[in-house]
């Protein structure tokens, strides 16, 4: 065995433990595989099968009003009556306990929604793996990070018809293929600080990937702006799986004309292939 061969073996192998743990995190009990539902909250209390008290959204924030012998656990604490979660900042998300389950409060495109989590979801239960493409370490590319002298506002659209995201994009990060082919995505803040992410399709995307969008995190820049950009790491995003998710489409620039073949495919729970 030369060298190589062993070299190759410890990629496979180190992408192996990753992407288990990506997908033990995806099957937690409250992850996403978990929602039953997707509630758009409005000023009119409304009560959902899946989730005690009837909620609403106005000027005082996400309000919900439990009745009597229905109970919520909030921080340890166990809420009955009125509970006011107040506002909710864009993109975060609360939660709340409910039995088994876990209760979550966020806000999606500037709306305030609820979105219940049960384990017992037969979409998680059922859940196996996903289909993702042999790691192969051509697919790992150098780069560099361009940053903006100051982060922009980007709007792209949203899985969720007529929602929209906004990001703060602190920089674009350019790669280039063997065949010296540039490429320029823009990026936005990645899950560590410093790190970065980004969204994109591709040309496999609606044939062997899924079509809306894969993400990919790259580790923060070193001091000279290098970055590496490991395709055999480009993920679904919650959509990929289920329609009770407002992912965010990716900008027109991610949006490369080359096939990635790399990273994770079309869910089985799509059609994909195993």
């Amino acid at each position: 065995m030369t060298i190589q061969d062993v070299d190759r073996m410890s990629f496979a192998e180190e992408w192996e433990r990753w992407h288990r743990a990506h997908e033990q995190a995806l099957a937690d009990p409250h992850g996403f595989l978990a929602i039953t539902s997707l509630h758009w909250l409005s000023p009119e209390p409304t009560r959902f099968e899946d989730a005690p008290g009837a909620w609403s959204s106005g000027p005082e924030g996400v309000v919900v009003e439990l009745a009597d012998g229905e109970e919520l656990t909030i921080d340890g604490t166990a809420v009955h009556g009125r509970y006011v979660f107040g506002a909710i900042t864009e993109r975060d998300s609360l939660y709340a306990g409910y039995g088994d389950a876990a209760i979550e409060i966020a806000k999606r495109g500037g709306h305030d929604i609820v979105r219940p989590r049960h384990p017992g979801n037969p979409l998680r239960t059922a859940f196996t793996h996903t289909p993702a493409y042999a790691p192969d370490p051509r697919w790992v590319r150098r780069g560099r990070y361009l940053p903006f002298d100051e982060p922009r506002a980007i709007t792209v659209g949203a899985v969720a018809e007529g929602l929209e995201h906004v990001y703060d994009s602190p920089g674009q990060v350019e790669f280039e293929l063997e065949d010296g082919e540039t490429f320029r995505l823009t990026a936005f803040n990645g899950k560590r600080p410093g790190s970065l992410m980004v969204l994109l399709t591709d040309a496999t995307s609606g044939v062997t990937t899924y079509a809306a969008n894969r993400s990919l995190q790259i580790e923060a820049p070193d001091d000279a702006g290098r970055v590496t950009l490991d395709f055999n790491r480009a993920t679904n995003l919650p959509c990929a799986y289920t329609d009770l998710a407002t992912c965010p489409l990716p900008p027109a620039e991610n949006r490369l004309p080359i096939a990635v073949e790399a990273g994770e495919r079309i869910p089985l729970e799509r059609g994909g292939r195993p």
